[in-house]
């Protein structure tokens, strides 16, 4: 089961200067229990947004760049080549950028998604969701709070066969 797990706003937007937009401290403890323990395939830009790498999780990290050596993660080549070395996990999660996420899109089974009610400037965006092939499986609300700047919903999608 392949997962692709993102916040979002109304417009699908991920982030801007390759940062998030908001800051939901729910969300990073829901993204922090589904990954854990668990293969992490991103972007090279996605990989360095992070102040170190996330514990409990292998890093597998695509660029292009044969020179690229992080600390902390994995470097392959492509998204089939990052899929095939996560084969040895039953739930791989694909966590970003906007251009992973556009290639993963046909071979994920699977949609981890945080709407956030509302519209944000930003320069990287989510793939549309065809509602011809993934079908909304769960949708629970959460209201924003004095933790939560905005109003947000976390919705799960699965591939319909």
């Amino acid at each position: 089961m392949l997962t692709m797990i993102a916040a979002v706003g109304e417009g699908n937007e991920l982030g801007k200067d390759n940062d998030l937009v908001w800051h939901l401290p729910d969300d990073f403890k829901r993204f922090k229990s589904l990954t854990t323990g668990h293969h992490i395939i991103m972007g090279r830009r996605t990989f360095e947004s992070f102040p170190k790498p996330l514990p409990n999780r292998t890093h597998l990290i695509i660029s292009r760049n044969t020179n690229y050596s992080p600390q902390g993660g994995k470097v392959v080549y492509s998204l089939k080549e990052a899929i095939e070395e996560a084969k040895v996990d039953k739930n791989p999660y694909i966590i970003g950028g906007g251009q992973i996420y556009k290639q993963a899109m046909p071979f994920a089974d699977a949609i981890e998604l945080t709407r956030v009610h509302g519209r944000f400037e930003a320069d990287t965006f989510f793939p549309e969701i065809d509602a011809s092939v993934w079908k909304l499986v769960n949708s629970e609300f959460h209201p924003k709070d004095e933790k939560h700047q905005y109003d947000f919903t976390y919705e799960r999608y699965e591939k319909m066969k």
